[in-house]
């Protein structure tokens, strides 16, 4: 089956991206240097095209009702157009369908942004649920999304897109509002400050090209990944899935339980207790944390959900699924190949806004 494709595709290919499968589709890994992308958007700026996430927009009399019965923080906290907020999509068991952010766009209108690898998934549950209801659910792949960040990407952004501009350096953080024909929300996916543009397909060319001419970084898949994973962001089929629940994953923090509102998964939270927890571990020995290798703890064994070389901490670090009993100092031992390596347990975020934020 064919790869499928963003609307930069072909802008892509003329700058020499090297590429990657990522879920389902073909995506810029890197420009030349992964490690330097990476270090562009901890001191300066980046621009990553993530078209493609699906945003998926909810309008009408329903819309409200449906997604507070489908998310796991109360949409009535959107109290004014424009904000924004996290939350998970859950199933009957408390199971993570998916993370997504939310944004309300009008009195009955709202735009919920899902991940690649479940978007499909995500749309056909929404409209499951929606059925029969005042609600219209419309899919939007006519639009680009582009993601700039790091500590300068807000004033530059503004100063390479006049249209925006004025908007974008207004909006306080998980704020979104419409300029030009873009939705600009300050929102992203890598610790650092900046924003993420929604905008017409076609336009995504000409809006790329003149975020780069204003000094912002070309950047692919693997930086945002590696910066992801130093701000202790979770990544949907690796870190938490249907099997997960909020409380295992580090996200209870997105889980309304006070109050009568009831959601799906709610009755299988309430009451529940985790079997696991979510814990950082920053490498002591040679080697590299990798997905699913083996943790060996005093208290059981775990697995690494994720893992990498974090390039602002010159260490090799990883988010990991522990038994309930492991402290967040403790030392344990990580099955790398044909050896154990030892490694040190900590509370994620490893980096925020540029700066370590544990102790090597």
């Amino acid at each position: 089956m064919a790869l499928k494709t963003t609307p930069l595709i072909e802008l892509h290919r003329r700058q020499g991206a090297r590429w990657v499968d990522f879920s389902g589709w073909e995506m810029p890994l890197h420009y030349g240097s992964q490690i330097e992308e990476h270090h562009r958007v901890r001191q300066d700026a980046g621009v990553f095209d993530v078209s493609h996430m699906l945003a998926i927009d909810l309008e009408g009399p329903a819309a409200e009702g449906l997604l507070a019965r489908l998310l796991s923080k109360d949409v009535g906290r959107l109290a004014r157009s424009g904000l924004a907020l996290y939350a998970c999509l859950l199933n009957e068991r408390g199971g993570i369908v998916d993370d997504v952010i939310v944004y309300r766009r009008g009195p009955a209108a709202f735009r919920v942004v899902v991940n690649a690898g479940p978007a499909e998934k995500d749309l056909a549950w929404i409209q499951r649920h929606g059925a029969g209801l005042p609600v219209a659910i419309q899919p939007r792949r006519d639009l680009a999304l582009l993601a700039v960040q790091g500590p300068n990407a807000r004033r530059r952004a503004a100063a390479a897109l006049p249209g925006i501009g004025a908007v974008l350096l207004g909006l306080a953080r998980f704020q979104g509002a419409e300029a030009d024909g873009v939705f600009v929300a300050r929102t992203g996916y890598t610790g650092e400050d900046g924003c993420e543009l929604m905008l017409p397909a076609d336009r995504a060319e000409e809006t790329w090209q003149a975020l780069l001419e204003a000094g912002i970084a070309p950047c692919g898949l693997g930086a945002r990944d590696s910066l992801r994973l130093e701000a202790g962001l979770n990544l949907y089929g690796q870190d938490m899935d249907e099997g997960v629940t909020p409380f295992e994953c580090a996200l209870g923090w997105a889980v309304d339980l006070d109050g009568a509102r009831d959601f799906v998964g709610r009755a299988a939270l309430t009451g529940a207790h985790p079997r696991w927890q979510r814990l950082g571990l920053v490498l002591q020995d040679k080697g590299v944390l990798r997905h699913g290798q083996r943790v060996q703890t005093a208290a059981g064994e775990g697995v690494v959900t994720s893992g990498g070389f974090a390039p602002t901490l010159g260490r090799s670090i990883a988010l990991a699924r522990l038994p309930l009993g492991v402290a967040p100092d403790a030392s344990v031992l990580v099955a790398i190949r044909d050896k154990m390596a030892r490694a040190k347990c900590v509370q994620p975020p490893f980096v925020r806004e540029g700066k370590p934020r544990i102790a090597l």
